[in-house]
């Protein structure tokens, strides 16, 4: 049988380049398109280091339909997993038209390529903030989506909708979304991890840089909410393992075996970790001690989510395995490779 091909949108990207190697490891042959937004060429290298792989990189806009055409027309390939998303909650609240029209013209740009060019499946990366503040946690794939919280969190609510309205009008399609909940970690071999541009706007990165000494210190955004230590509550899951979600869920179309054409899971560990528990775990498994101080709530932040992850364990055979301490560890030692340090 040929050997099959997806294409990864974003996938210059943190978890894109995650995916990248844990497709090529599978077996799968991969494209990668980006327009380099969030990310830069590291990303990519990376992937190729890690895989021995040459693997093709388009640079381009997903919201530039005719640009993007060019990619469906160089490439042959069956799926596609779409990453190529803005995603800061906080930037999001302050400036919602730019998540508008990043986040879901690039989408129904590809489901229009895919029907142009009878390309079928695709994998939507989701996410937990879809729930918005949820009546009972665990949360499962029948929680009601409440309201988002934040323009970036709609957006993905209303993206999952395009998604479900599509597979159910246009024949041929197949879609899985994804609902991860915080992807934190780096890979193994230190050759790719998050590397945000600018000032970061997700937990880890922001204490392995004040770590390595490049913020002067971390803060922590409310310890007031009804949880056990005042810090908000969140599902941490390790990034390797959610790129092997990926991967399942690609296989699963591939091979035919959805129960329904529309699907969803959630990609979580199942366990809540609150925001200075987390903090406290960077300091004893990697021995050091972070400048760190508590401050006001943050806008669009929700006090507590975490996964019921039966669903995907069961239906895809998929589970989260690597401990919150290995995730860490590894999470330093990108950043301590990306600045340099013994």
């Amino acid at each position: 049988m040929k050997q099959k091909t997806v294409l990864v949108s974003g996938g210059a990207g943190y978890i894109g380049s995650h995916t990248a190697v844990e497709l090529i490891n599978a077996g799968l042959n991969v494209v990668v398109a980006d327009n380099l937004s969030n990310s830069d060429m590291s990303g990519v290298e990376g992937v190729r280091k890690i895989t021995g792989v040459d693997v093709p990189f388009i640079n381009v806009d997903c919201c530039d339909k005719e640009a993007f055409r060019k990619v469906f027309e160089q490439y042959e390939f069956d799926s596609v997993i779409h990453f190529a998303a803005f995603k800061a909650v906080g930037e999001s609240v302050a400036d919602p038209m730019k998540y508008y029209r990043n986040n879901l013209l690039s989408f129904m740009n590809i489901i229009d390529l895919m029907r142009e060019f009878d390309r079928h499946n695709i994998v939507f990366s989701s996410s937990a903030t879809v729930y918005g503040e949820a009546d009972e946690l665990p949360v499962t794939e029948q929680t009601p989506r409440k309201p988002a919280t934040s323009s970036y969190g709609n957006t993905k609510q209303m993206c999952e909708d395009i998604l479900r309205d599509s597979v159910a009008a246009y024949g041929g399609l197949k879609g899985i979304a994804l609902r991860y909940f915080n992807p934190i970690g780096a890979h193994p071999s230190a050759l790719i991890g998050e590397l945000p541009r600018g000032v970061p706007q997700n937990l880890v990165p922001f204490i392995t840089q004040t770590a390595a000494g490049v913020r002067e210190c971390l803060s922590v955004f409310g310890d007031d909410y009804d949880t056990p230590d005042g810090s908000c509550l969140r599902d941490y899951i390790d990034i390797v393992d959610l790129a092997k979600a990926h991967v399942v869920a690609i296989k699963r179309m591939i091979d035919d075996k959805n129960k329904e054409r529309y699907e969803i899971f959630n990609v979580g560990t199942g366990r809540a970790v609150s925001v200075l528990e987390l903090v406290n775990t960077f300091e004893r498994v990697n021995e050091l001690k972070l400048n760190y101080k508590v401050a006001p709530r943050r806008p669009g932040d929700v006090v507590a989510i975490w996964a019921d992850t039966a669903h995907a364990n069961e239906e895809l055979g998929w589970k989260a395995e690597r401990s919150l301490d290995d995730t860490l560890r590894s999470a330093w030692a990108w950043e301590k490779n990306v600045r340099g340090i013994k």
